[in-house]
């Protein structure tokens, strides 16, 4: 008797059901009887599930450099059994495989089969439980069915995973497609007409800025740019200079003078102010 706290799981590998007789279980079958807490209203349920070899058939599409797939349809021997010292041979027909000129085959070693028929009977035969005191399972696999709310799904995606390991390992591996791919690339096209007028207008304007240093050089035109200090030196009502000294041209010599005058701002008699140098 469980409490509302208790609950348990008891799966075996063997044959039950006979709807599944027509289905080859060439990896798995196995049957799990389990019971949930007393206060889940799906407490008490048994599946069972079969697992067998299939061909199927994929269409991949990439795009972006992204790779997709999905199945179509799949196809299965409806045999109940195979020879276990013989191969499993799987042969669909041309319809499903599209090759009318020849018959296209898929193999199974026996010594894979047994192999794996070994190790999931030995996986999926367990027993397990909780109750108050506290859960003992006999494997992972059990707690994780016991576990989850959905058995058919969980088994789908191990079917999955074991397919995805099939294609890309061993001798039917994917082998590489050769053909044409296409990318894209950046190629820049120069329409010369358009850069004709740019082009013109910067050569132009380099010979103005030459033409203007060979005239300014000719003419032995001093470079004042913007300083106050030409204005103050050779302004005609600014004249900083004393008639005794000689005159100053270059803005280094007139920079080095003016460290050495004195200029205050005076009230004229007209009202105004004019800036004067004080006398020494």
């Amino acid at each position: 008797m469980l409490s509302g706290l208790g609950g348990q799981i008891n799966s075996s590998v063997t044959n039950i059901s006979s709807e599944l007789h027509g289905i080859e279980p060439s990896v798995l079958r196995f049957s799990s009887l389990i019971s949930r807490r007393v206060s889940d209203p799906n407490r008490a349920f048994a599946v069972e599930c079969s697992m067998f070899y299939c061909v199927a058939k994929y269409a991949a599409s990439v795009s972006n450099g992204l790779v997709e797939q999905r199945m179509l349809t799949s196809w299965r021997n409806n045999t109940p059994r195979h020879d276990a010292a013989s191969d499993l041979i799987l042969s669909p027909p041309a319809s499903f495989t599209n090759e009318s000129n020849r018959a296209e085959s898929f193999k199974v070693t026996h010594l894979a089969v047994a192999a794996i028929n070994s190790f999931m009977s030995q996986a999926f035969t367990g027993a397990g439980g909780i109750n108050n005191s506290g859960s003992a399972f006999s494997s992972d696999i059990m707690q994780a069915l016991y576990d989850t709310s959905n058995i058919t799904k969980r088994i789908e995606n191990l079917a999955t995973s074991m397919t995805n390991s099939i294609r890309g390992h061993g001798a039917n591996a994917p082998t590489p497609a050769y053909g044409i791919a296409w990318t894209s690339e950046t190629y820049v096209h120069v329409r010369w007409a358009w850069f004709a007028f740019p082009a013109t207008l910067t050569l132009l304007a380099a010979l103005f800025l030459l033409s203007i240093i060979l005239e300014t050089s000719f003419r032995d035109i001093l470079v004042w740019k913007s300083s106050n200090l030409a204005l103050l030196f050779h302004g005609r009502s600014l004249n900083l200079s004393s008639p005794s000294e000689r005159p100053v041209k270059r803005l280094s010599a007139m920079t080095s003078r003016a460290q050495n005058i004195k200029a205050k701002l005076v009230e004229t008699a007209e009202g105004g102010w004019k800036l004067t140098q004080e006398e020494e």
